[in-house]
């Protein structure tokens, strides 16, 4: 019963620290674009199974298709996506260079970083919502091993809101000192 509460508060925390590596913070990187979606024959396909990422410097990021002839679909993905990246088409690569960082840009993401992280503290509380009302409807356990069970779910959620906390502090210095 706990490890199915504790499995669910941990792909919560593995959920936001991939949705914050896809937040940019000044740096080039693959996880900024690999999940923009493509129309790719009729399909919405992720841009990380249709082409290579790479990132030649520090300021930006190169797409190779695997079809060349998707080059096109690739570009206006950007166009329509909401990053405000515009990538530019070279033959059949496309070369994206990421625009320096406003400080009203590093003020949005940092909003974004909260939003994401109540957003996981959110499923953190309800897997020990779900994990409680379990608890109460076990008739086999008696109050007191209720209680300790419950006080070892409380521990376990204070320590998930505590990684959580740390992530999203980790994530705003990042924003902000680029």
């Amino acid at each position: 019963m706990m490890k199915e509460a504790q499995e669910k508060m941990d792909a919560a925390l593995e959920h936001l620290a991939q949705e914050f590596q896809k937040l940019r913070t000044g740096r080039a990187s693959a996880e900024l674009i690999e999940s923009v979606m493509v129309d790719s024959y009729g399909a919405p396909t992720p841009l990380k199974h249709l082409a290579t990422i790479s990132v030649p410097d520090s300021k930006s990021l190169m797409i190779q298709p695997f079809d060349p002839s998707q080059a096109p679909a690739v570009e206006k993905a950007f166009q329509e996506s909401d990053l405000g990246l515009n990538p530019t088409l070279d033959g059949t690569v496309l070369r994206i260079t990421l625009p320096p960082m406003t400080e009203e840009r590093r003020k949005e993401l940092v909003q974004v970083v909260g939003k994401k992280a109540e957003e996981a503290r959110v499923s953190i509380r309800n897997a020990r919502e779900a994990m409680h009302k379990q608890l109460k409807a076990d008739d086999s356990l008696s109050e007191d091993d209720k209680k300790g069970k419950e006080n070892e779910l409380q521990k376990a959620v204070d320590a998930a809101n505590e990684q959580v906390r740390d992530l999203a502090e980790q994530k705003e210095t990042d924003v902000m000192s680029m």
